[in-house]
C-alpha cells in the first residue's frame, strides 16, 4: 500500500478516536514540567501518539513471533495495571487481546505456520494506543497508593518501549540519510540481530526479555521524579539498543 494513503487512513481513524470517542491526552502529568495542555495541543498530541503506536507495531512485525510476543507482554502489563486500578472494562480489553495473541503466538512463533500481516499488527497498535491513553488519563484520585507512585506516562512508554524506540531510531536514521521516513529498509534492531547470527527464535526471546526488563525498571522507579524516571528508562533503552550494532557478525 502507498505509505501516504495509509497515513491518511491512520489520520482519519485517529481523528474518530480523538474527536468522537474523546480518547485523548489532556495533560503531560509533570513530564518536562508540563501539566495541563490546551485543547489544540491535546488533539495534536493524541493523534500523533495514536499514529506512532499503530505504526510502531506494524514496523516490528519482521521476525516470527516478535510483534505478537511484544503485544502479549504489553497487553498483560496494561491488563494487570488496570486490574489493580479497579478498571475492569479496560483490564478485560487488555487481557482479551493478550489471550488472542497467546493463541496466535502458538502458531506464529519460529518456525511460523501463520503470519500476522498489516491488518493484525495495526489492530494490535490500535488497541495499544487506546490502552496507553486511557492509562495516562486515569484519574489520580481513584488510584491505590502503590500505583500512584509510578508515573503513568513513564509506565505507558516503558510498556511500549521496544516498538517506540525502534521506530524512533529508524525514522531518525532515515531522516539523517535523507531518505523517506516511510521507505522500507533492513535497519531495524531485529534485522541487525539476525545479521549478527541470531535465529528468529533467539531474536524474539531476547527482545521479549528487554521489554520486560524496561517495564520492571519503570515499576522500580516509583516515587522518583517522572523526568528522572523517563531519563532512566530512555537511557537504558538507548544503551541496550546499541549492543547489537557494536557486536560483530558471527
Amino acid at each position: 500500500t502507498d505509505p501516504v494513503k495509509k497515513l491518511v487512513g491512520h489520520i482519519l481513524v485517529g481523528l474518530i478516536l480523538v474527536l468522537m470517542a474523546d480518547i485523548r491526552l489532556t495533560s503531560m502529568h509533570g513530564i518536562f514540567g508540563i501539566y495541563d495542555i490546551p485543547e489544540w495541543a491535546s488533539i495534536f498530541l493524541s493523534l500523533f501518539a495514536y499514529i506512532v503506536i499503530v505504526n510502531s507495531f506494524n514496523l516490528i512485525d519482521g521476525v516470527d513471533g516478535l510483534a505478537a510476543g511484544i503485544g502479549l507482554i504489553s497487553s498483560m502489563a496494561f491488563g494487570i495495571w488496570f486490574y489493580l486500578a479497579g478498571d475492569l472494562t479496560m483490564s478485560c480489553l487488555a487481557f482479551t487481546l493478550g489471550g488472542s495473541l497467546l493463541g496466535f503466538l502458538a502458531f506464529n512463533f519460529s518456525p511460523a505456520k501463520i503470519f500476522m500481516g498489516d491488518s493484525g499488527a495495526l489492530i494490535i497498535g490500535l488497541i495499544m494506543s487506546i490502552l496507553a491513553i486511557k492509562l495516562i488519563e486515569f484519574p489520580k484520585a481513584n488510584l491505590p497508593d502503590s500505583l500512584n507512585q509510578i508515573s503513568k506516562p513513564v509506565f505507558a512508554i516503558a510498556v511500549l518501549i521496544y516498538p517506540l524506540f525502534d521506530t524512533l531510531r529508524v525514522f531518525i536514521y532515515r531522516v539523517v540519510k535523507r531518505v523517506s521516513p516511510f521507505s522500507a529498509d533492513k535497519k531495524h534492531m531485529h534485522h541487525r540481530m539476525l545479521k549478527i547470527g541470531l535465529t528468529h527464535r533467539q531474536t524474539a526471546l531476547t527482545l521479549y526479555t528487554v521489554n520486560l526488563f524496561i517495564i520492571l525498571l519503570a515499576v522500580f522507579s516509583k516515587g522518583i521524579n517522572p523526568n528522572y524516571a523517563l531519563l532512566i528508562i530512555a537511557g537504558a533503552a538507548i544503551i541496550i539498543g546499541q549492543i547489537p550494532f557494536i557486536m560483530k557478525k558471527k
